[in-house]
Formats: structure tokens, C-alpha cells, sequence
């Protein structure tokens, strides 16, 4: 049983009620603005303490690099009933100009609590390399998406440039549009709508991860 202090298991609870919500954890930043500390630099030494005693792993050099572990990992959810369970497809390899629900693309199912997510989303898809890791989003997680065709600036999307899908942060600018990674490591993708073939698949609501 790990002992923490009043104040690290209020943190506990907040990263545990952030993935809940929204299938990521909260930022420095956003632990630091929920409870009143004066800088994240606060919040960072409680994660610390958090990780020393073994409740989360943190990834070094990333704003969202936060893992439930341990016990913490394991709480036991509500087990929801089936019949209010929904089935979400997941999606594989898109081929070229074609539809992204395509039964083609349809390697499973999953059957998940809808309320899991910030929005009821239409289709799952594995997330491939690191582009977005320093939001929480690793390659291998399966992302909850909402089939949408237009986003506001600072979501997390799933678009198609020509044969690519990719998941990035939107953003519009007077000159055109911008696909942003969470990874220092990558460059902004700029796409020309006039020029480019380019179209919002979905929106981000929510991560599907194995924490094992």
C-alpha cells in the first residue's frame, strides 16, 4: 500500500480524473492552475515525490509524460452494463481516396463505455511514431476520434494530406493551414487547401492505453 500525503494523493486523484475525462494527463501547468501553486515548478516536485513512491512514471522532457503505475494503475472502474456499451471500429492502414469507415479499414472492435470520452467518438485509430508525444499521445495508443470535417484552432485532429493520415494540433492561419507536432523533433506540416489534398477526418476525444 503506498502512503502519500493529503496533498499528493489530491494530485493522484487529479491526473487520474484528467485521463478519465479526456484520455490524457494534465500538465504541469494544469495541475499548478487547479490547485493554486504559484508556478509548475510546484506541481513538478509533487510529481516527483509521486514517482518516487511509485503511483506514476514520468517521461522525462514531456508536458504530458505522466503514467498511472502500480496501484494507481489498477483502481477498479464501474463495471458498466453491456447492453450500454458501444462498439468503436478500429481503424488500420488507409487505402488512397477512400472512405476512412470502409469496412476495408476495419481491423477489430472494441467495446467500450462511451462516457470514457469527452464526446462519443465514431472510430478508433492506432497512433504510429512520436509526433505527439509531449501531449500525452504515444505511438501504439489507440485514439478515441469524432468523425468531424472542420476543427478551431488548438485541437487535436485526425487529417488526410494526399495518401497520409496524421494526427496533429489545427491550426488556421491567414495564409493557410498548419498541422502542428508535440515533439520538438518534428517540423510543422504547412498545407495549402487550394493545392493540397487535405481534408479534417475527426477530432481527438479521448485515448485508449495499455498501462501494463
Amino acid at each position: 500500500m503506498i502512503k502519500l500525503t493529503a496533498r499528493q494523493e489530491q494530485i493522484l486523484n487529479l491526473i487520474k480524473d484528467a485521463i478519465e475525462n479526456t484520455g490524457f494527463p494534465p500538465t504541469r501547468a494544469e495541475i499548478a492552475n487547479e490547485l493554486g501553486f504559484k508556478s509548475a515548478n510546484a506541481a513538478e516536485e509533487h510529481l516527483q515525490a509521486l514517482a518516487r513512491k511509485g503511483a506514476i512514471e514520468i517521461s522525462p522532457g514531456t508536458s504530458r509524460g505522466i503514467r498511472l503505475i502500480g496501484a494507481a494503475a489498477e483502481a477498479p472502474a464501474p463495471q458498466v452494463p453491456a447492453a450500454l456499451m458501444m462498439a468503436l471500429p478500429l481503424i488500420g492502414r488507409v487505402a488512397a481516396g477512400s472512405p476512412m469507415l470502409a469496412q476495408e479499414h476495419v481491423e477489430t472492435n472494441y467495446h467500450v463505455d462511451p462516457t470514457m470520452f469527452s464526446a462519443r467518438p465514431d472510430f478508433l485509430l492506432k497512433v504510429r511514431g512520436e509526433s505527439m508525444r509531449d501531449a500525452g499521445i504515444m505511438d501504439g495508443d489507440l485514439l478515441a476520434v469524432k468523425k468531424v470535417d472542420s476543427a478551431k484552432n488548438g485541437q487535436i485532429i485526425v487529417a488526410r494530406i494526399g495518401n497520409d493520415v496524421t494526427v496533429k494540433r489545427y491550426r488556421k492561419t491567414a495564409s493557410g493551414i498548419e498541422l502542428l507536432p508535440e515533439n520538438p523533433d518534428f517540423k510543422v506540416i504547412k498545407v495549402d487547401p487550394e493545392a493540397d489534398e487535405f481534408a479534417i477526418e475527426g477530432l481527438a476525444v479521448g485515448l485508449m492505453r495499455s498501462w501494463h
